[in-house]
């Protein structure tokens, strides 16, 4: 081989610098010869070498963003908001399909059986179980990486709150839509959705996000059962009354108040008592 990359070329090949067609015969030209490629190795600064291989490997280990996650960032998203709110554990497919197929099973036991309580007792649960599985080391597998992400906890915790409402409350109005004859009955569970979800986040904070929940969730069906036991007119039960809808309404604005009050407590202990779902 007669021809060789001349010094100047060279050098501007190691800065990044040499420019098309050149840039093109010259990279062609070092897959062929040692004795180039041991030119350029020899001008070529060891550490800023080290540095480009170093990015290299983080370029090609770094996870490629979903479609979702790309559309968040294009909306003005921040890039780790985007990648902490698209890692919600319960937006995966496997448990959005597992929430469907719930209630779709459940809108045809009622439109079977005609007992529209049976959706209405389940359907504010589902909300409350989404926001539950959403945030604490022992349920979140990001949760590592959201302790270190520059976001308050109490913020995180928003983020992935409106994520699973949106879910949720969608998935609930979907089949909303296949009890029509039902009328604004079949919109009852929506108020008490919000005021167990929001009870349940208010208490997360002394009481952890398995607990609370928990609490919460078996109070409304112990609520419902004893309302079902006891002898009523012909009607909806009392939490789906206006009177109902009302005290529904009034809980959830409380426990939104509690909830601001003690939104410290989320940034106070990121490991210590969520990392078991109890108190700190």
């Amino acid at each position: 081989m007669t021809w060789h990359v001349a010094e100047d070329d060279l050098r501007a090949y190691a800065l990044g610098e040499l420019a098309p067609p050149l840039l093109w015969s010259t990279d062609t030209h070092l897959t062929r010869c040692a004795q180039c490629r041991a030119r350029l190795a020899a001008g070529t600064d060891p550490v800023a070498l080290d540095l480009a291989w170093e990015r290299l490997d983080a370029e090609l280990d770094a996870p490629r963003p979903s479609l979702v996650e790309r559309l968040l960032v294009r909306i003005g998203v921040a890039d780790h908001t985007a990648r902490l709110l698209t890692a919600t554990p319960i937006l995966r497919r496997s448990w959005l399909l597992s929430v469907l197929f719930l209630l779709v099973m459940t809108v045809l036991a009622v439109r079977v059986a005609d007992l529209p309580g049976l959706f209405l007792a389940l359907a504010p649960l589902l909300p409350l179980a989404g926001v539950a599985l959403s945030y604490g080391p022992g349920l979140d597998p990001t949760y590592e990486m959201a302790v270190v992400a520059p976001l308050h906890g109490f913020r995180l915790l928003m983020i992935r709150t409106v994520a699973v409402l949106t879910a949720g409350l969608a998935l609930n109005g979907l089949a909303t839509l296949a009890l029509p004859g039902y009328g604004l009955l079949a919109l009852a569970w929506l108020l008490p959705a919000l005021a167990l979800t929001t009870t349940g986040l208010a208490l997360s904070a002394r009481l952890g996000p398995v607990l609370a929940p928990a609490l919460v969730g078996g109070a409304w069906l112990t609520l419902l059962a004893v309302l079902e036991t006891r002898p009523h007119t012909a009607g909806p039960l009392a939490p789906f009354t206006a009177a109902g809808q009302s005290v529904a309404a009034g809980l959830a604005v409380v426990a939104a108040v509690l909830l601001y009050q003690a939104r410290d407590r989320f940034d106070a202990r990121p490991l210590r008592g969520f990392a078991d779902g109890g108190p700190a």
